[in-house]
């Protein structure tokens, strides 16, 4: 089967096997090509319009996004291709790395760091060859990605360093020597045609293109080359530069023994494939005389040493002058982190320096450090560093020589100073993670349970592993049990008389914030839900939104918590439950509910704000005034409020849960009608089940009369949604009931509403069209009426009535289309397209349905249509199209199969009858 492919490094094109697929004008491949360029990554919606318009988007250029993303939707949902996801705050393409030539030339370029020379040359021609002309071609001017270019060069670089490994130096001077003439500052390129001139007998030559070099960077620049082009010509000026890319031995020298102060690595290392390439790569950067820094951050207990030093093993061979290791003690629960003085005198000793010639002063040691590795090829490992200003001392001066720090802090400082290459180390796989705890304590049934408990991180597995065979008596059953236990699963992870238990690892972590980040820290184990974002956080601690996210970010600098998306933090799993125990431990009563009170109090505002964006409401909840405005997400649009809920709705569910055991039944049932209308928009039967039950219990524990009607109401809705049996009938007269005496009009017209749906699809259609018409009548507003209209229109329908339900439903729609509810729009055209197919006014129907398909899909309503293409497979049917029909009820199987499981069997039938 022909795959689906992206390019990027030329025109922006998509291709089907080998033919080109149109896909639109330069907003539509910018747009691609924004989301190729990071794949399985959201791109947020105001990156992508930067992007694309600079500084000067149109007004519409939310709406232009929109639109451009449902067509390459539909575009690729036609190739059976990648998809394109929505992912607060933008959109994520789900594709296969691989499939993009960006990230096969990124593949290529890894792979052949660690191939021999024959096969490097191989693969990096190979991915040379992937670039049809300047990058990004056929996009808004606007769009740029320069390390296309530097990838190119990056490619390009590390192919003649295997050319010339294998002696293939004509073809390289004649290769080489036009791009030097075009920019003589490329010194990796001026470096790599002395080396080829040189050994191709042209030693004058190299001199010289040594000289116009310099003469170029001077007159340009003011300074002289870089250090590595001037030991290449001094390497050219004695004659003495060897064949390979290595450090010659002085004449007559006997070979010095390198250094190594590396300590044991673990016997074995589990996973890390990939962050093993990326350190590899980064010696062949070094290796071809770039300088190199390699920051290798993340969680405690995540294995950063483990696997420095594991690797450091291994290529040791590649550093001939040997590796220099320290820890820096930065996160030591009984010791201090050690300064760049003593550091520096432990690296002296070990460059052979006599102890009574370690000078006293700090830059005199950092001065003699520097001249002794000056020139050298080495490795240099700093584990455990705290700060940005503990490394920078101990940073090696020559190209050379690579450095590798790891640091539970991101340690920004060294990017932003150093140019250091960052590395966020996160936990294993999952079956990484069962090869290490079978490593200690051999296999089991349960090691994939037991792995899962420990949260894949590698200390945890160890220590559970470790437990395990320990004692012959206790059985992998055993430990499950004791660590399925939430509150007491940090205790079971510690090993007895070892201090580097998980608890104690995160507590080094935590005792090291700064005071106000400490605080936030301690609150965020108050706050439930999976996740958590700079404005609840602000409801919490009672702080800007700007300060929130840059306390949040400064946790994430810390590896306590994870961004995963711009402003989305997530803690690892082993994490939320220290949070948890650390809140319970330091915080009282009475804080813990305060912060439990505004995180309610905070997505009752949000979500009442973006349920409004969504649609019509028909209830009186109101929380406009509960939080200063600057305190809530924007939410401009629909689709904003739309992605607001899809993103918070776990978290939604968890403080429902969270402010039902606390008691705070009133919070619960208008929390849970605020939320509501989100799933009208986007049904899921058990999640909005568990909500409208949970309302229910709530409102009835309070004694509230309008919030037992209203929940009542949303579960009614959720039954003629999903046509359950009864379809919410009883819920619907209970309702009736409670609200009778109910002096508010809005209840009693929306009782009267869902009173005759359930009526109506239960086959009692005159009482269904009594019950709505005076629904219609008495609404007392339009948003109301245009609902009772839309309701007696369907059950006109069922009763036979065709003409009437038309003529209601038509005003229905125009009513839908005055409040701009695009919901009710989609619903309203389906029950038209369903009408007209009824009457036989085939083109109306098709008409009708394919204006809803559309809205939908720009809207994301993932169920209405699965809904909305069986309608139209029923149309197409009726045209006489069966193979557009068969293919409109596959669609339709496809998404029931994902929304409404419970019916596919109807829809299933449907499409057999047509095979």
């Amino acid at each position: 089967m022909a795959q689906t492919r992206l390019q990027l490094l030329g025109p922006v094109q998509l291709f089907h096997g080998d033919e080109p697929v149109p896909i639109g004008g330069p907003g539509v491949r910018g747009l691609l090509a924004l989301l190729a360029l990071r794949p399985g990554k959201v791109v947020g919606l105001d990156e992508i319009i930067d992007a694309l318009w600079g500084h000067d988007p149109p007004a519409t250029a939310r709406t232009i996004v929109h639109g451009n993303v449902s067509h390459l939707r539909r575009v690729l949902r036609d190739l059976d291709g990648p998809r394109i996801l929505t992912t607060p705050p933008g959109y994520r393409l789900d594709v296969e790395p691989d499939l993009i030539d960006v990230h096969r030339a990124r593949t290529l370029l890894d792979r052949a760091s660690l191939a021999t020379p024959e096969a490097a040359a191989a693969l990096l021609a190979e991915a040379l060859a992937l670039w049809q002309g300047p990058a990004l071609g056929g996009v808004p001017d606007s769009l740029r990605a320069p390390e296309l270019e530097d990838l190119r060069l990056a490619v390009h670089g590390a192919r003649v360093d295997a050319d010339l490994e294998l002696g293939r130096h004509a073809e390289l001077i004649v290769e080489l020597s036009p791009i030097v003439r075009a920019d003589p500052l490329a010194e990796r390129t001026a470096g790599q045609l002395m080396r080829a001139l040189y050994h191709a007998g042209r030693r004058g030559d190299a001199l010289e293109l040594y000289r116009t070099v310099s003469r170029a960077t001077l007159r340009t620049l003011g300074v002289e080359p870089g250090a590595e082009l001037r030991w290449l010509h001094e390497r050219v000026l004695n004659d003495d530069l060897p064949a390979r890319d290595v450090v010659a031995p002085a004449a007559g020298a006997e070979p010095a023994k390198a250094i190594s102060q590396l300590p044991a690595a673990v016997p074995n290392l589990a996973g890390r494939a990939e962050e093993l390439a990326w350190l590899d790569a980064l010696v062949t950067r070094a290796e071809a005389g770039q300088t190199t820094i390699a920051v290798v951050s993340g969680t405690a207990g995540v294995g950063k040493s483990s696997l420095v030093v594991w690797w450091a093993h291994r290529v040791a061979p590649r550093f001939p002058d040997g590796v220099l290791f320290a820890s820096l003690r930065g996160f030591d629960p009984h010791h201090p982190p050690l300064e760049p003085a003593e550091l520096l005198t432990q690296f002296l000793l070990g460059l052979g320096v006599e102890t009574a010639k370690v000078p006293e002063l700090l830059h005199e040691r950092v001065a003699l450090y520097r001249s002794l590795i000056a020139g050298r090829r080495m490795l240099v490992l700093l584990d455990d560093a705290r700060t940005a200003e503990q490394v920078r001392p101990l940073l090696p001066p020559s190209a050379r020589t690579m450095t590798v720090v790891t640091s539970r802090s991101r340690l920004d400082g060294l990017t932003v100073s150093n140019a250091a290459k960052q590395r966020v180390l996160g936990t294993l796989a999952p079956d990484d993670a069962v090869a290490l705890i079978e490593e200690l304590a051999g296999p089991a049934s349960l090691n994939h349970a037991l792995a899962r408990l420990c949260g894949y991180l590698p200390l945890a597995l160890r220590i559970a592993g470790a437990r395990l065979s320990a004692s012959a008596q206790r059985t992998a059953e055993e430990l499950v049990d004791e660590l399925g236990n939430e509150r007491t699963r940090l205790a079971g992870l510690q090993v007895d008389g070892a201090d580097d238990s998980v608890r104690a690892a995160f507590d080094v972590s935590f005792r090291g914030l700064p005071g106000e980040v400490a605080q936030t820290f301690l609150q965020l184990g108050a706050v439930p839900g999976v996740m958590v974002g700079p404005h609840v956080m602000a409801a919490v601690a009672q702080i800007t939104v700007a300060e929130a996210r840059r306390r949040l970010r400064t946790l994430a600098a810390h590896n306590l918590i994870a961004e995963t998306e711009r402003d989305v933090f997530v803690p690892h799993d082993l994490v939320c439950l220290y949070l948890r125990e650390l809140a319970e431990q330091e915080l009282g009563d009475k804080e813990r509910d305060e912060a439990l009170g505004w995180t309610v109090r905070y997505y009752q505002a949000a979500a009442d704000r973006a349920r409004r964006r969504l649609g019509r409401v028909a209830d009186p909840l109101d929380f406009s005034g509960v939080l200063a405005d600057d305190v809530l997400p924007p939410l401009s649009g629909f689709a904003e409020a739309h992605d607001w809920f899809a993103a918070e709705w776990p978290n939604l569910l968890a403080v429902l849960d969270a402010a039902y055991a606390a008691g705070r039944h009133d919070d619960v049932w208008r929390l849970a009608r605020l939320a509501h209308t989100y799933r009208v928009a986007c049904p899921l039967l058990d999640e909005w089940m568990r909500m409208a039950d949970l309302g229910v219990a709530a409102a009835e524990a309070s004694g509230d009369v309008a919030g037992q009607c209203w929940l009542r109401l949303a579960r009614c809705e959720i039954a003629l949604t999903f046509e359950l049996p009864g379809s919410g009938l009883a819920d619907a007269e209970r309702a009736a009931e409670l609200s009778a005496a109910s002096a508010d009009e809005r209840l009693r017209t929306s009782v009267d509403l869902h009173l005759g749906r359930a009526l109506s699809r239960l086959g009692e259609h005159e009482r269904a069209i009594e019950r709505l018409a005076e629904a219609i009548v008495n609404a007392p507003d339009v948003t109301l009426r245009g609902q009772a209209l839309s309701s007696c229109a369907q059950a006109e329908k069922r009763a036979g009535r065709l003409a009437d339900a038309i003529a209601h439903q038509r005003a229905g729609l125009r009513i839908d289309r005055e409040l701009g509810d695009d919901v009710q729009v989609v619903v309203s055209l389906d029950k038209l397209a369903e009408l007209s197919l009824r009457i036989r006014d085939l083109e109306a129907a098709e008409r009708y349905v394919w204006e809803a398909i559309d809205l939908a899909i720009s809207r994301e309503f993932v169920a209405r249509e699965g809904t909305l293409r069986l309608t139209l497979g029923r149309v197409l049917r009726a045209r006489g199209d069966i193979d557009g029909a068969r293919e409109q009820l596959a669609l339709s199987v496809r998404i029931y199969e994902r929304v409404h499981p419970k019916l596919v069997g109807e829809v299933r039938t449907e499409l057999a009858d047509l095979q």
